[in-house]
């Protein structure tokens, strides 16, 4: 899956730049069918917007570090269905192309591309159910509860 990335920060005398432009490389698969590329990920309630860390590249896991978030773009395969988890967020989540289910413990809920979800830490999973390679965006806010 190719990602472009866009990530801005300050020069040394405080211009806006650029820090990042390049194809999302910090992959993680879970699973056969399964690719999800980390966009950009924060620490802590206040996330700075100063320095030239490249956040995208650090190794993090499926919710975010506390009190902070998680930007990804996935892609999952036709015929494919990750695990039901839940974790202590909210996520955002955005789809870009295909079809997929969100299933909840007694409910499929269809998604198509353009439609938005909030989702809030409950058990869910997702199902591919087009023909094609499914894309969405998710962002993780971590949250209490």
């Amino acid at each position: 899956m190719q990602v472009r990335r866009v990530v801005t920060g300050h020069d040394e005398s405080g211009k806006s730049v650029a820090i990042v432009d390049d194809i999302a490389a910090n992959a993680t698969s879970r699973r056969h069918g399964h690719d999800s590329r980390l966009i950009w990920t924060t620490d802590g309630e206040t996330p700075p917007n100063r320095g030239n860390e490249d956040a995208g590249a650090r190794q993090v896991g499926r919710p975010p570090p506390g009190g902070g978030t998680i930007f990804r773009v996935l892609e999952l395969q036709p015929d494919q269905e990750l695990e039901m988890h839940r974790t202590a967020t909210i996520d955002y989540v955005v789809m870009i192309e295909g079809e997929m289910n969100l299933v909840l413990d007694d409910t499929e809920i269809p998604l198509r591309p353009g439609d938005c979800l909030v989702q809030r830490g409950t058990n869910h999973a997702w199902r591919n159910t087009g023909d094609g390679p499914c894309r969405f965006a998710a962002v993780l806010v971590d949250a209490a509860g």
